[in-house]
């Protein structure tokens, strides 16, 4: 059980969004939210409030009057639920649900206190409202997909129920929940902000993480099977640079294969004095994409952490607007729901995901191309040259989907658009880049599943199984569970699929 309560920490959130634990809100914020509430509620009765007894966004000219406030906010709600495309994913939803829930906690949003409970029961109980890729630009924040997220609030649209598509309305009568009570501006404050450019990013965060930690692991296999010198992953070279990733990439490749019977000291063999040749048979230094490693994943690593803070901060902020400010008994407008600070956090995080996957496809095509490693069979092909192929079809699959990753990796945040009869006259597109970096990291997770695919073969290929390291070892038995050593040709697409499904695991 994780409690709502302060700070909301990356690690609960992940706990909740990844490890099922259940939410709990702590008695403290609900009378927190309580007060913001009640508050909002009272000062507004004489003031113009923005969204409370205004219209929206360039509409906010017009008055509304006391007797229609709330059909206000149910008007807001169910306009903007226009989004279109595919559906998010029920991993996305649910992170995007909790970073709202914790967001409206804070007792800045004036929402009463229906929201939490039933934002909670959505979570608890695995139901995933229905809400498209489409239609965010992040400004106002992800209004559209926001809307969506409030539509099932009050009992409307369509959610996902135990793999089912069903109306909302059916599932809250089985599960005996209760839309919210919409009172004062519920409809305003669940839209307005950058809840689900921010879930997703956090799903992509805990991803990227695991693909940082896959490719330094193949990276270091290629290395034993090639039987490089040490010297690159050394701590002695790699802290000559004070660049905190690469110091940490170049040790856990250190400590993957410490073990190794493959990896070898450039000292016994080129500093002996007894290398008298012309032309050395065995190369000096490996191509870059073996030994530039830790300054290439260096950058992603160090990119992923800085993400990390500041979806770690944007959970934890008050994203909406106006901001209730119970303390000094006033409300604040501004532009809190801009999703800029996401939105150049994604853009980062693809970028250097498609690097990682640009490194991935290189030491690919290295392990394929007999005349560059000079040991393998062409395209790790175990059976007859010439009648099977080996794993030359899925090497057209990683390198197709690698250049995908590159097209993709144009930035988002640079790309404004103005719209809203120009009162959104500079937008963030926080939500697009955050749903463009999620598909570059699942095509990510496909090129390094071909990937490993090579790497086993070229174990096989050099009858090294039993002198990896014991990390390699484990990638090795546990990949070959998946795709059994094979000389015939055979389909590969289910395999390639069934190894990408173990990796994201």
């Amino acid at each position: 059980m994780s409690s709502i309560n302060q700070y909301l920490s990356l690690a609960e959130f992940e706990s909740i969004v990844f490890g099922n634990n259940k939410v709990e809100v702590s008695a403290e914020v609900l009378e927190r939210v309580k007060e913001s509430f009640d508050f909002l509620k009272e000062f507004s009765a004489n003031k113009v409030i923005y969204g409370v007894n205004t219209g929206f966004g360039p509409m906010a000219q017009y008055r509304i009057e006391d007797q229609d406030r709330i059909q206000l906010q149910y008007n807001l709600i169910r306009s903007h639920s226009s989004g279109t495309g595919r559906p998010l994913s029920p991993v996305f939803v649910k992170s995007a649900i909790l970073a709202r829930l914790n967001t409206l906690s804070l007792g800045n949003s004036g929402v009463h206190d229906s929201v939490i409970h039933l934002m909670k029961e959505l979570i608890n109980r695995d139901i995933t409202p229905l809400i498209f890729e489409h239609g965010g630009v992040g400004a106002s924040g992800d209004l559209v997909q926001l809307a969506h997220l409030a539509l099932v609030l009050i009992g409307e649209g369509e959610v996902f129920y135990k793999g089912e598509r069903k109306k909302t309305a059916e599932v809250f009568a089985i599960e005996g929940l209760t839309p919210i009570n919409v009172e004062i501006r519920e409809g305003l404050a669940l839209m307005n902000g950058t809840s689900v450019m921010t879930g997703i990013g956090i799903v992509n965060l805990v991803n990227a993480r695991k693909l940082v930690d896959l490719s330094l692991k193949f990276s270091a296999a290629i290395n034993e099977v090639v039987k490089v010198y040490d010297d690159h992953l050394s701590a002695e070279l790699n802290n000559t640079k004070l660049h905190q990733g690469q110091q940490e990439v170049a040790r856990r490749m250190r400590e993957h294969v410490k073990d190794s019977k493959l990896i070898r000291k450039r000292a016994d063999h080129l500093y002996t004095g007894e290398n008298t040749e012309t032309i050395f048979k065995e190369k000096v230094q490996e191509y870059y994409s073996l030994r530039c490693v830790p300054q290439i994943l260096g950058p992603v690593l160090d990119t992923i952490n800085g993400a990390a803070l500041v979806l770690e901060n944007e959970i934890n902020s008050a994203n909406d607007n106006p901001i209730v400010d119970v303390k000094n008994k006033q409300i604040y407008h501004g532009g809190n729901f801009h999703g800029d600070y996401i939105s150049l956090e994604m853009d980062k995080l693809r970028m250097v995901i498609t690097k990682l996957s640009m490194l991935g496809e290189r030491q690919l095509n290295y392990l394929m191309n007999a005349k560059i490693n000079e040991l393998l069979p062409p395209f790790t092909n175990l059976g007859k040259l010439g009648f099977n192929f080996g794993l030359q079809g899925v090497q057209f699959t990683a390198v197709s989907t690698t250049a995908e990753n590159q097209m993709l990796s144009n930035s988002m945040y640079v790309h404004s658009i103005p719209n809203n009869n120009d009162n959104q006259d500079i937008v963030s597109m926080g939500t697009n880049a955050a749903v463009l970096t999620a598909k570059v990291i699942e095509n990510t997770f496909e090129v390094l599943a071909i990937e490993v695919m090579a790497i086993v073969q070229a174990i096989d290929a050099m009858e090294y199984k039993n002198e990896v390291s014991s990390g390699t070892r484990k990638i090795y038995d546990d990949i070959r569970a998946i795709l059994p050593v094979f000389s015939e040709d055979m389909v590969m697409y289910p395999y390639v699929q069934a190894v990408k499904e173990y990796l994201m695991k």
